[in-house]
Formats: C-alpha cells, structure tokens, sequence
C-alpha cells in the first residue's frame, strides 16, 4: 500500500504536470501490470509503456513525482518499479520538482 504521507500536498500546480503527459488520456492498464502478468507479455507491455514514456514533454517530472513518493506500482517517467527502487538506492535524497 502507498503510503500517503509522502505525499506533496494537494496543491493543483505539483499536478499540473500530468494535464501534459503523453499518457494523459490513455489506458492506464498500459502501465500498471495485472496481478497475474509475467514473463513476455509483462515485458512486452512495459516496452510499449517505456515507448510512450520516451516521447513524455514531462518525463522527467512524473520521474520524480514517482521517486518522491515512492510509488510501488507501474511505469512512470519511464522506469519499472524496480527500476526505480534501484536508482532511489543510489539517489536516496530525491526530492519532488516545482514546475515554475
């Protein structure tokens, strides 16, 4: 379970970021695997995520959103949870971005 706390507060400019993201509007079932996914169909469905990810306006932003909270599910900013749970390990003092 997320824990909320770590949370930004619920101010709308630390989202705003998200109204310009290539996957605003899409399928969130392309990022986030079902219980029961594995092997090629679950890397299949994270390349076609990364894909879009790579072409994101704001890829770096939802990154750190992700890190910043340590968001335990799905691609964000183009990067699998354990993806980013071993960049967190080596960066362990991330913190969230304003957009100005």
């Amino acid at each position: 379970m997320v824990s909320v706390e770590r949370l930004p507060k619920p101010v709308q400019e630390s989202y705003e970021w998200q109204y310009r993201a290539a996957c605003s509007g899409l399928d969130s079932a392309q990022f986030f695997a079902p219980a029961s996914e594995r092997g090629p169909k679950r890397e299949r469905r994270e390349a076609a995520a990364k894909a879009i990810c790579a072409t994101c306006p704001v890829i770096q932003e939802c990154l750190d959103h992700a890190l910043a909270v340590r968001e335990p599910f799905g691609v964000w900013g183009g990067l699998t949870a354990p993806e980013r749970e071993d960049l967190r390990r080596t960066r362990p003092r991330v913190t969230l971005r304003r957009s100005a």
